[in-house]
């Protein structure tokens, strides 16, 4: 038996990084770029390691830098958590799997470290996997929290809910972190926006711009934890905007939209450092008349556009400065 499974990159388009601090996001999912797994019945447990895992560098500078952006490990340890918590979940609620192996190897085309949740797709892939492998069927809504604790508690990587939400929903999701359902159930409360009440959407990335976005949400978690009064308000003030963002689609308001992008990333740089690179990108697309934003962590942006005359100057605009733009295809 082939098992295929496949997760696409995502957006957070608004209300991040609210989604790890009991805040509210709007996310969509897009297949331009994915994650693809495949898995088979074998007499023993393997992983099979992909091009993330390549240990093999042409000079110690390449090392050097490989280290430096991507740590001591690719994504192998990623299977390995998802797998662990997954035997353990069946194991906590007496579900009774079958006693077979797999192996499993994956690919992925998500551009790496530019916060379109390239490790979370390889995750949540892996869970799909697994349910299938095993005929288990994880309830929706507690799937994506059991690969936020492969990730945060298996492995120490500083993340939210959001990524995994959306990259197992699929489509375009809010979703409300509400504090007191978050900590009694372990999830939050997750709602399916229609695709097509979006406005005119673009991605862009600059691959130069790669960096580890566990570094910035470590940061932002020791800000929050010290009860810093602006960090704790932007948290709130991201929230409203991403319920603002909510209301206006389901209204369909799509015009209310851009000036909301906009002013998601305005407190954002008003409250954080952020890396000169990264604004020059958002700056740079405003200035070709779109709205822009941080579509992760930083590396890419999201944003709305009026038509394809002004795409056309914004992908000329951003060409300029290294980046590459795309039209998402909501999965």
């Amino acid at each position: 038996m082939l098992i295929r499974t496949r997760s696409y990159a995502r957006a957070g388009f608004l209300g991040n990084p609210s989604d790890g601090y009991f805040g509210k996001t709007v996310s969509f999912a897009f297949s331009n770029f994915a994650a693809d797994l495949v898995m088979y019945e074998t007499p023993e447990l393997g992983f099979i390691p992909a091009a993330e895992d390549d240990a093999t560098f042409e000079s110690p500078e390449e090392l050097i830098n490989d280290i430096q952006l991507f740590g001591y490990y690719g994504g192998i340890r990623l299977l390995k958590a998802v797998a662990k918590l997954f035997f353990l979940y069946c194991r906590e609620h007496g579900i009774s799997i079958s006693k077979r192996n797999f192996t499993v190897r994956y690919t992925s085309s998500i551009p790496r470290l530019v916060g379109l949740s390239g490790s979370s797709a390889i995750c949540t892939a892996m869970l799909k996997a697994l349910q299938k492998f095993y005929k288990v069927e994880i309830p929706l809504e507690d799937a994506p929290t059991l690969c936020l604790q492969a990730e945060r508690d298996e492995l120490g990587i500083q993340c939210g809910l959001q990524d995994r939400v959306i990259q197992m929903y699929e489509g375009c999701v809010f979703m409300d972190f509400d504090k007191a359902l978050v900590e009694s159930t372990g999830h939050g409360r997750y709602e399916r926006l229609d695709p097509t009440l979006l406005p005119n959407l673009y991605v862009a990335y600059d691959p130069n711009r790669a960096e580890i976005s566990g570094t910035y949400h470590k940061k932002l978690r020791v800000l929050f934890e010290e009860k810093k009064p602006d960090i704790l308000a932007a948290m709130s003030e991201f929230a409203d905007i991403a319920q603002r963002g909510r209301d206006a689609l389901v209204a369909r308001r799509p015009e209310n939209i851009p000036a909301l992008v906009n002013a998601n990333f305005d407190l954002r740089d008003r409250i954080f450092n952020v890396a000169e690179a990264n604004r020059r990108m958002v700056m740079t697309a405003r200035s070709a008349g779109a709205s822009a934003k941080f579509a992760g962590s930083g590396g890419a942006i999201v944003g709305t556009y009026e038509d394809n005359a002004q795409f056309a100057r914004l992908k000329a605009a951003l060409s300029a400065i290294g980046c590459t733009t795309i039209k998402p295809a909501i999965a």
